[in-house]
């Protein structure tokens, strides 16, 4: 497909070390996940890294329905399977990762539109819905033992 805006592409969301191994196909065919792919890029990771004037990483973003039976603790009902989700991170200037819970904090008070942020050790679950509203949930993943937003 292509690019989204000035920071990030399609391929970013498609890329998946998991689909590599497995040799599964892990592109976006329909409209609607493109769609949904781009709404949750232009609404909260292209701000974001605006504000951030730092790379914002995505681990883990669209996954063909295959792939997310392959993802430990997903769910069939997946933002990602909709495109309308990424795992995400972003590297300080000494490469280490920022605390996840400052990233949603950050995510935040920027005001971004999101449907849930679910926080994890390394990384931020963010969610945009294409279409209706946002739920706005922040949650915790069982593996996330640091301070609330």
């Amino acid at each position: 497909m292509g690019t989204i805006s000035k920071n990030f592409s399609y391929r970013e969301f498609e890329k998946s070390d998991t689909a590599d191994r497995l040799g599964l196909c892990n592109v976006i065919i329909t409209v609607r996940v493109r769609d949904a792919v781009r709404a949750l890029t232009l609404n909260i990771l292209q701000p974001l890294r605006d504000r951030l004037q730092r790379a914002v990483r995505i681990s883990s973003g669209y996954r063909c329905t295959e792939l997310n039976k392959h993802v430990p603790g997903s769910s069939e009902t997946s933002q990602h399977t909709k495109g309308e989700a990424a795992d995400i991170y972003v590297l300080m200037a000494d490469g280490s990762r920022m605390p996840s819970v400052e990233l949603a904090r950050i995510i935040i008070q920027l005001g971004l539109p999101f449907d849930q942020l679910i926080i994890y050790p390394t990384f931020v679950h963010v969610s945009h819905k294409l279409g209706g509203p946002q739920r706005g949930n922040v949650l915790y993943n069982k593996s996330y033992k640091g301070p609330r937003v």
